[in-house]
């Protein structure tokens, strides 16, 4: 069968509804995170709509590669625009924990340096003394904060958590870059 120009348009519309599919479903679910119930129910009918009408053309007829294709791509390229959306509306927040046996204060000062709040603790480990410190960070800061940890103490115990929300406390308003 000969791919003329017109199912060529029609791959290319199929392509661009799959993008904009999985686009508005990563949205969905960030608003579903925030409980927007509404807006939520908006973009899932919306969701919906443009699921059932992509799949509804392809699978009446598996045999238009062009179609087919469109589709698998048009997803692939919308949950990549879905990750772009998230990355840039989604702040996500990391704690921080770092256990040190050495230099567990200079690490702080250096932290501190570099406008993270820190908070400091006395503890015993299984060697003896460590100072444990936590902080809450911007996910797109914890590079920088690993690097300045471990540029000072290469052996330090660091382990990371999700963070939900974050309330009170100081937070660094944005990345030096």
């Amino acid at each position: 069968m000969p791919i003329t120009s017109e199912m060529l348009l029609l791959a290319l519309f199929l392509f661009a509804l799959r993008v904009i599919n999985s686009a508005v479903g990563t949205l969905r679910l960030i608003l579903m995170a925030r409980g927007l119930r509404v807006w939520t129910a908006i973009l899932g009918f919306l969701e919906a709509l443009i699921f059932a009408y992509v799949t509804a053309s392809i699978v009446t007829d598996f045999s238009n590669f062009p179609n087919l294709i469109a589709y698998c791509g048009g997803f692939s390229v919308g949950i990549w625009v879905g990750m772009a959306i998230e990355a840039r509306f989604v702040v996500n927040y990391v704690k921080v924990n770092v256990i040190a046996s050495l230099n567990g204060h200079e690490i702080a000062a250096a932290l501190r340096e570099i406008g993270h709040g820190v908070t400091a603790l006395q503890g015993t480990g299984g060697k003896g003394e460590v100072v444990m410190l936590n902080s809450v960070v911007k996910r797109r800061d914890v590079p920088g904060l690993l690097q300045s940890v471990y540029a000072i103490n290469p052996d330090a115990f660091v382990t990371l958590e999700e963070t939900r929300s974050v309330q009170h406390g100081w937070m660094r308003h944005s990345a030096p870059r």
